[in-house]
């Protein structure tokens, strides 16, 4: 088994809940599954008014697309960072580097998709709100909400871009690491030949 590779500890270490939850890199990946909720959950509770009439309209200009952008994000973001937690998790225990190199892929993937669709889901709610006559939101119904959709989806880009950048980091460096190769010692022994002659020696040894 190989240790270190793709920025984890030794492959086989044990897993320990209370370290994996000390670590920034976890407390990171929380803080962007608490925004995802509040993005959703705000949308969803308090993202749809109505006015004179039982139809229900979006808090946006009445546009629906905001809405449910803002909710398919939020809630596909909830469903990731669950999963990327629980393979932080165990990645340790993953002594195959290949497998190892298609989890950090995967995260490199979804953490980048994510911090542009949180960039475009920030860009799109906020003009669609400042674009929002009042009379659409009688006594300001939603607009509590669709603030802290907004302020959100902001912090959730602050959020996955260290993810993306990290994870981009471990992938260039495992990269450029040489693998390790065994070393061949050298010989301790080696056959004598078998003709041996010895040095004449001249006089003698006793007088």
């Amino acid at each position: 088994m190989e240790g270190g590779a793709y920025g984890a500890g030794k492959a086989g270490s044990a897993v320990d809940p209370i370290s994996f939850l000390k670590q920034p890199q976890t407390i990171l990946r929380i803080f962007s599954w608490i925004f995802s909720i509040v993005v959703f959950g705000s949308i969803v509770n308090e993202g749809y008014v109505n006015k004179d009439s039982n139809n229900l309209y979006c808090v946006f200009n009445k546009n629906n697309n905001a809405c449910n952008y803002g909710i398919a994000i939020g809630t596909f973001a909830f469903f990731v960072c669950i999963l990327f937690l629980t393979l932080d998790l165990y990645f340790p225990q993953i002594s195959s580097v290949k497998d190892r190199k298609y989890v950090v892929l995967a995260d490199l993937g979804f953490s980048g998709l994510w911090t542009f669709l949180w960039f475009v889901g920030f860009c799109f709610l906020e003009n669609q709100w400042q674009i929002t006559p009042s009379d659409y939101l009688p006594l300001n119904q939603g607009a509590d909400a669709a603030r802290a959709a907004i302020a959100f989806c902001f912090f959730s880009i602050l959020s996955w871009i260290p993810w993306t950048q990290a994870k981009l980091h471990s992938v260039l460096e495992s990269r450029t690491r040489k693998p390790f190769r065994a070393r061949r010692l050298p010989k301790t022994w080696t056959q004598p030949p078998r003709d041996i002659r010895c040095p004449h020696i001249k006089g003698h040894l006793f007088i």
